[in-house]
């Protein structure tokens, strides 16, 4: 009998052992990762970051935030590169975006936050009062208050809910848990316009879409915009807990002494790893491969799938990727899965695939032949 809370629907399958792109169950059976541990090991299971973190570990893995910490100066160097930001360090993507609304409300002195329907930001309570999806909050009574939801890709549905105590607009460009569904870039360019006109904070969620998954470090440079305050977590770790509120430095005052902070936030296990990711991510030519193969994925899919009846859609951006189906998910899944494939879902009716950004080309025709297979 488990001594778990029955909160998570867990496959009786355990994996224990990992190499590169690949997973090993108890009974030694290989399995291509087309999950990367959602959107987590967005290298796969890589050398340099295990050689990382057994470096630090050797040394140091803790010390409070009331002391120095090179490594956040190094991680968030690397991440803010140019631009003007500054980085908080959380431990999960629903810690960061609490910060992203902690700051937004103590910068501007206003409560209101408009996020969109069918959104996901997190399950804590700030994270789950902003994300649009009600099936994540039954049962746990009044969220916090001053959220409200717009309709995605729908700038007049924003405006009508704009009041004078509006602080943030916050957003996924992809909206990943509800069926991957990427942002229309007029949509996006109107609306920073937008906030930008208004004195409107433009909070982007890039949780998911962050650290490579889109083919660039940040899936807001598909759009030519700059947000005023970008969060991270999943692929920055690639595997451990790791999250980051990056805010315009303008808005440093707001984040004073003792005005927000975390235990084990930015601690220097998780930011040796952080640190060996971006070394990876920003070498040269490894973003514009990932987005090459992102691109091929997608070929590939529509030339296998585009004329299955049983497909109704293939959308993504770079290696997020979803197809919508008419067909019972579960049972694709567990399908795929029997074949040596492991994929996740997304809504109600899409197979969402989150590859690890190191597949070689032949690796992902190896998957798409077994996501034809399982569609046929």
């Amino acid at each position: 009998m488990t001594k778990l809370f029955q909160n998570y629907k867990r496959a009786a399958i355990e994996f224990v052992k990992a190499k590169d792109n690949y997973l090993f169950d108890q009974e030694g059976k290989a399995y291509l990762d087309f999950s990367s541990g959602i959107g987590v090991t967005n290298l796969g299971f890589h050398p340099t970051v295990q050689a990382a973190l057994l470096k630090q570990a050797q040394d140091i893995w803790h010390t409070p935030n009331l002391y120095e910490n090179y490594l956040q100066e190094e991680v968030a160097s690397k991440l803010i590169g140019d631009r003007d930001y500054l980085a908080f360090f959380a431990n999960s993507g629903a810690e960061a975006n609490e910060a992203a609304i902690k700051l937004a409300r103590k910068a501007t002195g206003k409560q209101g936050i408009i996020s969109f329907v069918q959104s996901f930001h997190g399950r804590t309570y700030g994270a789950m009062s902003a994300t649009g999806q009600d099936k994540i909050k039954t049962g746990f009574g009044d969220g916090v208050p001053h959220f409200s939801y717009a309709i995605y890709n729908d700038l007049d549905s924003v405006k009508d809910l704009v009041t004078s105590d509006t602080a943030a607009v916050m957003l996924e460009l992809v909206q990943g848990e509800s069926g991957v569904r990427p942002a229309d870039p007029a949509f996006i360019t109107a609306l920073s316009a937008f906030c930008q006109e208004n004195d409107i904070l433009f909070i982007v969620d890039e949780v998911q879409t962050g650290m490579g998954r889109t083919g660039k470090l940040y899936a807001f440079e598909h759009y030519g915009i700059e947000p005023d305050i970008v969060t991270l977590a999943k692929g920055l770790g690639n595997g451990v807990p790791v999250g980051a509120m990056l805010g315009k430095a303008k808005f440093g005052g707001a984040f004073s002494y003792g005005s927000h902070g975390s235990t084990f936030g930015g601690n220097k296990l998780v930011m040796a790893a952080a640190s060996s990711v971006l070394d990876v991510m920003l070498a040269e030519d490894f973003l514009p491969q990932v987005l090459e193969k992102g691109q091929y994925l997608q070929t590939a899919l529509q030339k296998a799938l585009a004329e299955n009846a049983k497909v109704t859609d293939i959308r993504g951006l770079g290696c997020m990727i979803g197809i919508e189906t008419t067909e019972n998910l579960t049972d694709l899944v567990i399908q795929a899965r029997e074949q040596g494939l492991i994929v996740l879902t997304a809504g109600s009716n899409v197979i969402r695939l989150l590859p690890p950004l190191t597949l070689t080309k032949e690796k992902i025709d190896e998957g798409v032949a077994i996501l034809t297979d399982i569609f046929d």
